[in-house]
């Protein structure tokens, strides 16, 4: 069961609702949090993600390409999954007349943001260089719905949670790069995204930078940020990228058994910790 969940990426859903929830109870760990805005959150986030691997499995089966074992859970289940796709998404339009209007707003440019580059990348071939611009295009949208999603209810933000917002942007590109670097290593001859163009070297330097940035800063909202519950998350935020820098450091103890997924998805869920 819980590789089922891991290939429907159940886990990326947890990971961004518990950092959703983390982000609307900013700066002092009291706010409300609007229950039909993290609903609807994890629903987008899991169509999101199954609606993809649909899309790769159905391009991958025209042109026999092999599966992965995630994608083979796919393709084997395509109908069923499908079925629940509508549902949710039918399920989201009844969701929507609970949201704040603010919200609404939000969404919708977000989703028309979404929809564009998906389909600009969908007309593009497997080896097109325009992939590389593949982990900030994902970093930006997935960080811009998790904390837009909950600074589009509140009417001021402070400067600690611009700056955690900051440090959260260069989490999630941290653990994409660091994926595509792993997949790399993993499937050498048919990888293709950032990680391969820039090669390793440049990679793994740019992946050590990111770590010492997010760790200074994330020592700076904690010293100087005046409530407690910001400073707590900066610290959370730093372990999230510690966590990262480890599978980047021992790349083949994580390789085994696909580790690098479940540990570098799973960080998503240590704000759990705070709440």
């Amino acid at each position: 069961m819980l590789q089922k969940a891991h290939y429907l990426s159940l886990d990326v859903v947890a990971g961004a609702v518990i950092s959703h929830i983390m982000v609307a109870r900013l700066p002092d760990g009291h706010q409300p949090v609007g229950w039909a805005t993290t609903v609807l959150l994890a629903i987008c986030v899991f169509v999101i993600y199954a609606a993809d691997r649909l899309y790769d499995v159905r391009k991958g089966l025209a042109v026999n390409a092999p599966l992965t074992h995630r994608h083979r859970f796919h393709a084997d289940n395509q109908v069923v999954l499908l079925r629940v796709l509508v549902g949710l998404i039918g399920v989201s339009i009844i969701l929507m007349f609970w949201l704040p209007r603010t919200v609404l707003w939000f969404g919708a440019g977000l989703a028309l943001v979404s929809g564009a580059y998906v389909w600009g990348v969908s007309r593009l071939s497997g080896y097109n260089a325009r992939l590389a611009w593949k982990e900030p295009a994902v970093t930006l949208v997935y960080t811009i719905g998790v904390w837009g999603s909950s600074w589009a209810q509140k009417p001021t933000i402070g400067w600690s949670e611009i700056g955690l917002g900051i440090l959260f942007l260069l989490i999630v590109f941290q653990n994409l790069l660091l994926f595509s670097v792993m997949e790399a290593y993993e499937l050498p001859d048919t990888s293709y995204s950032l990680a391969t163009i820039w090669g390793f070297d440049r990679s793994d330097v740019v992946l050590r930078t990111l770590t010492v940035v997010i760790t200074v800063l994330a020592l700076v909202i904690f010293f100087m940020a005046d409530d407690r519950f910001a400073q707590r998350a900066a610290i959370i935020q730093g372990m999230m990228s510690a966590v990262l820098y480890t599978i980047q450091r021992y790349p083949n103890r994580f390789l085994v058994n696909n580790r690098y997924r479940w540990i570098g998805d799973g960080v998503f869920w240590l704000p759990g910790l705070i709440l």
